[in-house]
């Protein structure tokens, strides 16, 4: 993690959904860069215990949270994108945020970010 990072942010997304967009599973932002795990379970509320001061974004289904993979049956494989940004600066969001407003917040404050590709059908 770059010595200049002040926080992370997350998105997890489906490009492959037949969505005009990508299907939005979770916005967790404002955590610590010391953030080395999340906990299991996370609860689907705004505000977060841990990691500390996180907050979490409303995903496709409108909830905070994260929402787990669920193609539509028969739709063949997809691909879920997990995106961790590190920030040069502490956001001053609230939470909620949708995707479009969370990527509008770290453009400009990106110091690094790295990507995990998972798949999953039905």
């Amino acid at each position: 993690m770059p010595e200049s990072a002040a926080e992370l942010a997350l998105i997890c997304d489906d490009p492959d959904a037949p969505t005009p967009q990508p299907w939005v599973h979770w916005l967790l932002y404002k955590f610590p860069v010391s953030t080395t795990s999340l906990p299991k379970g996370v609860p689907g509320k705004a505000f977060l215990k841990a990691p500390a001061g996180a907050l979490q974004g409303k995903n496709s289904w409108g909830r905070h949270g994260y929402g787990g993979p669920a193609p539509p049956r028969g739709h063949g494989m997809h691909r879920y994108h997990f995106k961790l940004f590190a920030l040069d600066s502490a956001l001053d969001v609230p939470p909620g945020l949708e995707r479009q407003s969370l990527q509008e917040a770290i453009t400009g404050h990106v110091v690094a970010e790295g990507e995990l590709v998972g798949t999953y059908q039905r």
